[in-house]
């Protein structure tokens, strides 16, 4: 009766256990890409710190903070200096109809399910902003959905190499995958309970794929012309003494 709220909010549950090993295969990957890892003690995870052209980004690595995700997740963040109104989403297809299962569940039962700032944001999303269509999603269609607040934007950062790394990464459907961008930030979600190099470069890819092409995005919308302020051309036909229409 209670799986919506054990599922998807914070409990008091002891932090799992790191996978042995975990921490010496993040520290030999960062130091094969020239980066510094520093361990986080109180959780057992880590945190590497990096950069793509001119925007830093920050791994983190550690016991998950969804309860969507089991045991330990990676996160791939990077504060961005555009898109602060954009809410962008592309979610695993598997998820996202876990998640709307548990909502639609509760609403059966009787229960009072409150969407509100508590709730996790990529779940907000899912309730508030239109998906993309099977068409517009393309070959992500069968595994991957999108929803945003801006239809074009969201359209545009998936064109090409975004949906082409998304393909690439080959897993399993159950595998929870969220890449978003929220207040000016991009965010990549994973489980990640097992350490692998092979997979911290396909991650990593992913990301930086995902922050060049917002990157693109952002850069495109910024050079569009702006609307012309001059007057129209019907405005010469007005009538004297009247204002245009």
């Amino acid at each position: 009766m209670l799986r919506f709220i054990k599922r998807w909010w914070p409990s008091s549950e002891k932090p799992v256990k790191a996978p042995a090993n975990a921490l010496d295969v993040l520290r030999e990957w960062a130091e094969r890409h020239e980066l510094t890892m520093r361990p986080v003690r109180d959780d057992g995870g880590a945190i590497i710190e990096g950069r793509t052209g001119t925007l830093p980004w920050r791994l983190e690595w550690g016991p998950a903070q969804r309860h969507y995700i089991e045991g330990f997740e990676l996160r791939w963040r990077a504060e961005l200096d555009f898109g602060a109104d954009w809410q962008l989403l592309v979610m695993n297809r598997s998820l996202q109809e876990a998640m709307e299962r548990d909502v639609f569940d509760q609403y059966m039962e009787g229960a009072q399910t409150q969407i509100d700032d508590q709730t996790p944001p990529e779940m907000r999303w899912l309730v508030m902003f239109t998906k993309l269509s099977a068409a517009e999603m393309g070959i992500l269609r069968a595994t991957f959905v999108a929803v945003g607040n801006a239809k074009v934007l969201l359209q545009q950062w998936l064109e090409g190499p975004l949906t082409q790394a998304l393909a690439a990464l080959g897993l399993d459907e159950a595998h929870p995958q969220v890449l978003m961008i929220g207040r000016g930030r991009l965010m990549l979600r994973t489980e990640l309970n097992h350490t692998d190099e092979g997979q911290l470069d396909a991650w990593r890819r992913l990301f930086e794929t995902a922050l060049r092409e917002a990157q693109r995005v952002a850069q495109n919308h910024a050079a569009a012309p702006a609307p012309s302020t001059q007057a129209s051309l019907w405005s010469s036909t007005a009538i004297p003494g009247e204002e245009p229409r």
